[in-house]
């Protein structure tokens, strides 16, 4: 992937599956978002977390790609930075993952990482 600016990236399958849990979990109002962020844990020491949400803090990291508001707190936007988020049902494992691009070694669930 070529990107043009430091920014959080969701592909078209990530964003159908985004738009289907919104739809599941009752949620049109516009004000909502896709709140992602990193933690400690996991066995490669930091993990994601992903939730709705329609509140804004003051440090804050605002996107939007492929019609999906994505958002984020400055310190996780420091290992988030490019990255792809990406929904897959294949045989390997169904779910949301990231192409974390700042990542210098993952799991082998793709569920956490290191830097």
């Amino acid at each position: 992937m070529v990107t043009s600016e430091n920014s959080i990236y969701v592909t078209e399958k990530a964003k159908e599956k985004v738009s289907q849990l919104m739809q599941e979990q009752g949620i049109d109002d516009p004000s909502y978002f896709l709140r992602v962020s990193v933690v400690g844990g996991g066995c490669s020491g930091l993990s994601y977390k992903m939730d709705f949400d329609n509140v804004s803090k003051p440090m804050d990291q605002v996107f939007e790609h492929n019609g999906v508001k994505v958002v984020t707190d400055l310190k996780s936007f420091l290992y988030l930075v490019n990255t792809e988020l990406d929904f897959s049902e294949g045989l390997n494992g169904k779910g949301f993952y990231f192409k974390n691009p700042n990542a210098s070694r993952t799991c082998a669930c793709g569920e956490s990482f290191a830097v």
